[in-house]
C-alpha cells in the first residue's frame, strides 16, 4: 500500500457572534444545513458522527467543549482510499466583536489541500460569517 503525504490547513476568521453560538452553528445539524444552505445530519455528542453538504463530509466527533472546542475526524467521499481520516480542530476564542475562530486541519491528502483549503473559507467561514451579520440585522442609525 502507498503511502499518502498529506498537509496541514491552518486559518484563523473573525465571527461576529459569541463562541456558543458559532458552536452550536457548526454542531447542531439544523443550524449547521441553515448557514451553508446544504443538508446536514447526525449527532453532536463524542462518539456520534455528522454528515454535511448531502453526505459529502462525514466526521466523528473525538472531542468536544461546547463554546470553546471541536476535534472530529473528517473524510470526504473524495478521499483517497489508502487515506486515514484528516483531524479537524476547531478553537473559538472571545474576540472584540465576536469570535475568533482557529481552525487546523491536519493529515489533509496533499493533492486535496489546496481545494480544501478553499473550501473552507467559501463554504464554511464566509457563509458563517454573513449568518451571523444578517442575524444581527441592520444596524440602527442615531439621530
Amino acid at each position: 500500500m502507498t503511502e499518502v503525504k498529506t498537509r496541514t490547513i491552518r486559518q484563523t476568521w473573525a465571527i461576529p457572534a459569541d463562541p456558543e453560538d458559532v458552536y452550536d452553528a457548526f454542531m447542531d445539524p439544523a443550524k449547521h444545513a441553515e448557514f451553508t444552505g446544504e443538508e446536514a445530519s447526525g449527532g453532536s455528542e463524542v462518539g456520534e458522527e455528522f454528515h454535511a453538504y448531502g453526505g459529502y463530509i462525514s466526521a466523528k466527533s473525538l472531542e468536544l467543549e461546547p463554546g470553546k472546542k471541536i476535534v472530529q475526524e473528517w473524510t470526504t467521499s473524495e478521499w483517497p482510499e489508502n487515506a486515514p481520516p484528516s483531524i479537524l480542530t476547531i478553537t473559538l476564542k472571545k474576540a472584540v466583536g465576536g469570535t475568533k475562530l482557529t481552525m487546523v486541519h491536519s493529515l489533509v491528502p496533499d493533492e486535496q489541500t489546496d481545494d480544501y483549503a478553499e473550501g473552507w473559507k467559501e463554504s464554511y467561514w464566509i457563509k458563517l460569517e454573513n449568518y451571523f451579520k444578517a442575524r444581527k440585522g441592520p444596524k440602527s442609525k442615531r439621530v
